[in-house]
């Protein structure tokens, strides 16, 4: 039986780029690092991490996209990212949330996202 959500894990060509990249563009928390292989992020009592290579997890750098990111104000995070240089898509809106979706420097792509308010 399934009992939590242990991570989200990222394959990455370059660790450290993309450490510096979801701690200082994204914004996320570090937590455990083991070398210059595998990061971790606090994310909400949650972990995401990026690990080097990939390949023998099944997963090659660049090909994910399936994490998720809540944010208070997307529209803010977009333009931020923006002024930044960092790849967004327009904001989508759905029947319970708003979204776009940003590439990280190996092309994984996440989404931000803001559950509208009841």
């Amino acid at each position: 039986m399934i009992k939590d959500l242990a991570f989200v894990v990222y394959a990455v060509k370059d660790v450290p780029r993309a450490t510096a990249f979801y701690r200082d563009v994204i914004g996320l928390k570090p937590a455990e690092t083991f070398g210059d292989h595998w990061v971790e992020f606090d994310v909400g009592g949650q972990t995401f991490g990026v690990v080097s290579g990939g390949e023998e997890l099944g997963i090659t750098p660049g090909s994910q996209f399936s994490a998720a990111f809540e944010v208070d104000d997307l529209n803010a995070e977009r333009e931020r990212l923006l002024k930044a240089g960092v790849p967004i898509t327009e904001v989508m809106d759905a029947p319970v949330c708003f979204s776009a979706f940003v590439t990280d420097p190996d092309g994984n792509r996440f989404a931000l996202h803001e559950r509208k308010r009841r």
